[in-house]
Order: structure tokens, then sequence, then C-alpha cells
């Protein structure tokens, strides 16, 4: 499973990757996760299946959407306490969920 996390500049999502990087490997689940600024979203399209957008650029979902819906790739926002406590696991768990969706 392929997750984007998508924010402003890309640094601010660097630390929610590393730990859900961590629940993933605890739950022996085989995850390809990073982080990119939104700008460069279109460069990196190939084989996502999932793409988590950060709370503070939630107003690009849209946008987002109709760029890579398209292609198959689920789409959300992160939920916002989740990014702010930066739980990795409850990110992880609601990529999960979408792509199962």
């Amino acid at each position: 499973m392929k997750i984007r996390l998508v924010c402003s500049a890309g640094m601010s999502t660097s630390m929610l990757v590393k730990k859900m990087e961590i629940a993933a490997k605890e739950n022996k689940l085989e995850v390809e996760i990073d982080a990119i600024p939104e700008t460069q979203l279109k460069n990196h399209l190939t084989d996502l299946d999932v793409v988590l957008i950060g709370p503070q650029v939630r107003y690009l979902e849209k946008k987002i959407r109709e760029l890579v819906e398209p292609k198959g790739v689920k789409v959300a926002v992160i939920d916002q306490m989740a990014y702010g406590l930066v739980q990795g696991d409850k990110v992880l768990e609601q990529a999960i969920n979408l792509k199962n969706t």
C-alpha cells in the first residue's frame, strides 16, 4: 500500500510519517509512506493508493481530488486531532480504512 501525505511544504508531516512507519512495522504491514508539498503532488502519482491531506491545507481537497481520484486514488483530510497529536497509528488506520472503502 502506498500512502502519500500532502501538506504545504512537506516538512510538517515528516514526524507523522515516521510514527506511521513505526505503527506499520509493529502491525507487520507493508506500506510505503512519504510526505510532499502539494505543489509536487502532480509529479508523484505513480502507484498511489491513498492521499491524505494535512488539515492546514484542507482547502486544497477539491483540487487534489480532481487530480488523483480519476486514477483510482482515495483522498481524505487527515483527522485533525490525530495530526495535532502526531498519532501515527490513528492516521495509518485512517488510510487503511479509506483504501478499503
